[in-house]
């Protein structure tokens, strides 16, 4: 079997995650900040270590600032949902991932919001004017991607910050594809709330995910309900994160998150990243050979481990599958929640197939894909 769908989650996972998930789910599994046992107390001083970690791992100074969620599109909704007001003028631009379109649209459809989306080139590249020019005196919130889940293109995204903040207009940035992968830190670049999941570049289990918030913004909760702290009050708390963390947390998935972040920290995310741009540059090269495909994306641009491409005269669904079922070759085809991002491309009609490489796989992995793509290309000519 090869993996190339580490975009849509990392596989497989360091041993010490899985390891560790199954640690806490057998010896100490309680709920955190409900009881005051010692397991309870465990698991709540070592998520408390989980939190502080992440935080200073994106810049942040204040672990009570970083919330968990389920995964990154809860992190969005928390996020978009918590900070607009009234007839705001919000920005973002069609390579945003539904998770960012959704509840944008679904804002703007009641009324509550005015909204640009700035179109990307057909290269579904974005610069930071391009975003900053449809400014407006009411534009109070830019939503914005750090790396394209699509292309893999970087965007401009400390450029687009640091004007934002002059203009006192709040900036989110998902980085569902660039956390773990990137260096990120939220005051260099001026971020108000930084939204990623757990699963993908974290190493961590699905079902976790996260955001930070700036100090000094307040965000109206999306849920109330049980925190394990002020019961008797009626009314969700106001102090952090109990604001906006209801429910018993997935805390055995957090602390395994934890333990994602020391592997990433012991084995240096500059090794991860260059090994992981070594194996797309030699996948990408290696179809330079291969004339019946096409690819998508500048590469003279900044740009993750992503290859979006297709073949000659065929679906993107039907690649995927020969792919899969004939080779254990597993990539993504689709439209990969991206809608806008394929018009951009000019792909909406059949999509693309998007191989996206991990620290684990290996250059023999790429070789192995690159002759059965070419052999694929020769039977259907």
């Amino acid at each position: 079997m090869i993996y190339f769908d580490n975009a849509a989650t990392t596989f497989p996972k360091p041993k010490v995650v899985t390891d560790k998930l199954h640690e806490v789910y057998t010896e100490y599994a309680a709920n955190p900040g409900r009881s005051g046992h010692k397991f309870a107390l465990r698991m709540d001083r070592e998520i408390y270590g989980v939190r502080d970690a992440l935080t200073h791992f994106v810049g942040g100074s204040n672990p009570m600032n970083t919330v968990f969620t389920a995964n990154c599109t809860e992190s969005l909704n928390i996020a978009i949902k918590g900070v607009v007001t009234k007839k705001m003028h919000v920005i973002s631009d069609s390579m945003q991932h539904n998770s960012v379109l959704r509840p944008l649209y679904a804002l703007e459809a009641a009324g509550q919001i005015e909204l640009t989306i700035v179109r990307a080139n057909d290269q579904g590249i974005l610069h930071a004017q391009d975003i900053l020019s449809q400014i407006r005196p009411n534009t109070g919130l830019v939503v914005s991607s750090h790396m394209s889940n699509l292309t893999g293109a970087i965007y401009e995204i400390k450029a687009i910050g640091e004007q934002l903040e002059k203009e006192d207009i709040l900036f989110i940035v998902d980085a569902a594809q660039s956390i773990g992968v990137l260096d990120i830190d939220v005051k260099e670049m001026h971020i108000d709330v930084l939204c990623y999941p757990g699963h993908k570049g974290l190493y961590g289990p699905m079902g976790t995910g996260g955001l930070y918030i700036r100090d000094g913004l307040v965000l109206e909760p999306m849920k109330q309900g049980g925190t394990g702290s002020f019961s008797s009050s009626p009314l969700q708390p106001t102090v952090m994160p109990d604001r906006l963390e209801s429910g018993t947390p997935n805390g055995p998935g957090i602390i395994a998150l934890g333990v994602g972040l020391e592997f990433i920290e012991q084995t240096k995310m500059k090794r991860i990243r260059d090994w992981e741009d070594a194996l797309a540059g030699r996948f990408r090269e290696g179809l330079d050979n291969i004339p019946q495909i096409t690819t998508y994306g500048d590469w003279d641009h900044p740009h993750g481990a992503v290859v979006a491409l297709n073949m000659k005269e065929m679906d993107s669904a039907q690649l995927g599958y020969i792919l899969s079922e004939d080779y254990d070759i597993y990539i993504r085809p689709g439209l990969h929640c991206a809608p806008l991002a394929h018009e951009s491309l000019g792909t909406s009609d059949y999509g693309a197939c998007r191989f996206s490489f991990g620290f684990f796989n290996t250059e023999g992995e790429v070789d192995y894909a690159l002759e059965v793509l070419e052999k694929i290309a020769k039977e259907n000519m």
